[in-house]
């Protein structure tokens, strides 16, 4: 096709111009001399095409269905509940402080009586959101009055304890004091005429500790928690003990499956008498440092250490090794270790086991190292066992004897120097939900090899432990306890070896729920009143019931 172009002249030289830049072809123009032109062919077979833009075309296709079913591997760790609950014939348990923080109604007071003029006040307060700070206040106070000469008690408890947050860290204090008040009653009245102030015990312990951890691990992966607990225990009128404890652990991670661990410790203490011929002061103290290597994976956890010890200047190594290996995705672990410890035998300490005991002159720490094995885990759901068997070692070990050089009415430390015990422990537990827990435990003991007594006086060979709790209903928690011991040996006048005999305590409870803020309660103990006697001499109360109620808010 061939197109005409008409163009004015006025126009003519830019156009030219323009197409001899533009065009690679070159186009000829003849004039005729003296011929004016006013137009211009221009004869052309080029013709301009737009190209079409390539267009990418998307196709929507579904994706294929992953059949593959994916394998999720979690390692949640069984979760097992132990209550330490452990019924006692003389009064109701107290409930153990809990350092988690209750939200909504985490105040309570709860107030009841029972025969033997038996008062009761226990009470809880809680104060602080728990990320700036967290107070806790708990108090309790029982007292009783047995059918027997002097058989009276009375048990008073405060303690306070608060945590400040600070970024990355917290600072934590507490508080514990105790006023306990026990009487020398196993004694033949007959024989012996005693005031009441002539066989009071009474206890006052103030104890004071302050500490601080880190929350959040820092850029080089170390964490700490060194503290000190400061103590003032005193039977009034007979002696006074002090105890100061520093302990320093510090931990570091060494990538996934490497910790090292070391913990410093300086516990130091001081005893004086009164009223005593002659009076006497001792100092008991036992420094340490304890360097671990620990190694562990989701399946194995080894704990290699020594415990560098000096027990009042005395150079002590003790073991520090122990190892737990899972099997079956954490259902069953096996257990074992070689371990060892000092453990001060304080007047505080001791007479925490038997309150009847008499003022001492001498104070020796017990040394102790175990070898034991044995096997954890769990069953389906609800089921958690443990099973251990060691062999331990004693050195220094004290046994509690009756004063039979006097009246009989208090007991004195009989120091054994070497004993060995074969011992076994088992426990098991159900736990469903919140609604209903059970647990039962054993522990058997065989003391041999005595060097300084015949026999390992007031031990218990065999001793059972269980509890029940179990929500009936949204508003009715019914609970049971019960304990039992074998009989052991007791040293009487004139050196005579005699067995007490054993026994046993059942105990049963329930409360139910008036409202939210209202609770009634009852706890029926030693419901065989069987009055057996855990120390010789001293038998326990008997069938005693106590109720009241509970404000929680």
């Amino acid at each position: 096709m061939y197109n005409k172009i008409n163009i004015r002249p006025g126009i003519f030289s830019a156009i030219m111009l323009t197409v001899a830049s533009l065009l690679t072809t070159t186009v000829f123009a003849q004039k005729e001399p003296g011929k004016k032109t006013s137009t211009i062919d221009i004869n052309s077979v080029y013709k301009p095409v737009l190209r079409n833009a390539v267009k990418i075309n998307f196709s929507a296709t579904h994706l294929n269905a992953d059949t593959t079913a994916p394998h999720l591997t979690y390692n949640i760790p069984a979760q097992n509940l132990f209550y330490a609950y452990q019924p006692i014939p003389l009064q109701p348990l107290a409930l153990q402080q809990d350092t988690n923080l209750y939200l909504g109604q985490r105040n309570y007071v709860k107030v009841g009586y029972g025969n033997f003029s038996t008062p009761f006040v226990s009470a809880g307060f809680s104060f602080g959101d728990g990320k700036k700070y967290l107070a806790n206040v708990y108090a309790d106070y029982i007292a009783g009055k047995g059918k027997l000469l002097y058989q009276d008690y009375s048990k008073l408890n405060l303690k306070a304890a608060g945590s400040f947050f600070i970024p990355g860290n917290e600072v934590y204090a507490g508080v514990d004091v105790k006023l306990h008040e026990h009487f020398l009653y196993g004694y033949d009245t007959s024989m012996y005429h005693y005031s009441k102030k002539d066989v009071r015990q009474q206890f006052q312990d103030l104890a004071f500790k302050i500490g601080v951890r880190n929350t959040k691990v820092g850029d080089f992966g170390i964490s700490y928690n060194p503290n000190l607990e400061v103590s003032n225990f005193t039977n009034i009128n007979k002696l006074t003990e002090t105890s100061f404890k520093l302990t320093a652990p510090v931990e570091k991670q060494f990538g996934e499956v490497f910790t090292i661990k070391v913990e410093g410790m300086a516990d130091i203490t001081t005893y004086n008498t009164k009223g005593l011929t002659p009076n006497v002061k001792i100092n008991n103290n036992v420094l340490s440092v304890a360097p671990s290597l620990i190694f562990s994976t989701p399946r194995l956890s080894i704990n290699g250490g020594v415990v560098p010890t000096w027990d009042n200047g005395k150079f002590v190594w003790l073991p520090n090794v122990f190892a737990e290996a899972y099997i079956a995705e954490n259902v069953f672990a096996f257990q074992a270790g070689w371990v060892g410890r000092i453990v001060k035998n304080t007047y505080r300490n001791l007479s925490a086991l038997n309150p009847y005991l008499a003022p001492f002159t001498a104070q020796l720490n017990t040394k102790e190292t175990e070898y034991y094995g044995g096997i954890k885990g769990t069953l389906g759901k609800h089921f958690n066992f443990n099973a251990k068997a060691g062999y331990v070692t004693y050195n220094n070990l004290p046994f509690f004897i009756n004063d039979t050089a006097t009246d009989n009415k208090s007991f004195v430390i009989s120091n054994e120097s070497k004993v060995k015990n074969f011992r076994i422990h088992g426990d098991i537990s159900f736990v469903s939900k919140e609604k209903f827990t059970v647990n039962a435990g054993v522990t058997f003991n065989g003391y041999t090899a005595m060097k300084d007594n015949t026999r390992a006086w007031n031990t218990v060979p065999m001793e059972f432990t269980s509890s029940l709790r179990w929500w009936a209903f949204k508003q009715v928690m019914l609970k049971a306890d019960f304990y039992a011991f074998g009989g052991g040996h007791y040293l009487d006048k004139g050196n005579a070896d005699k067995i007490f005999k054993p026994g046993s305590d059942l105990s049963a409870g329930a409360e139910f729920k008036i409202n939210k803020m209202f609770s009634a309660w009852i706890d029926v103990n030693n419901i065989l009143n069987n009055k057996y006697e855990r120390w010789h001499n001293y038998q326990v109360l008997g069938l005693n019931v106590m109720g009241g109620v509970r404000v929680s808010f």
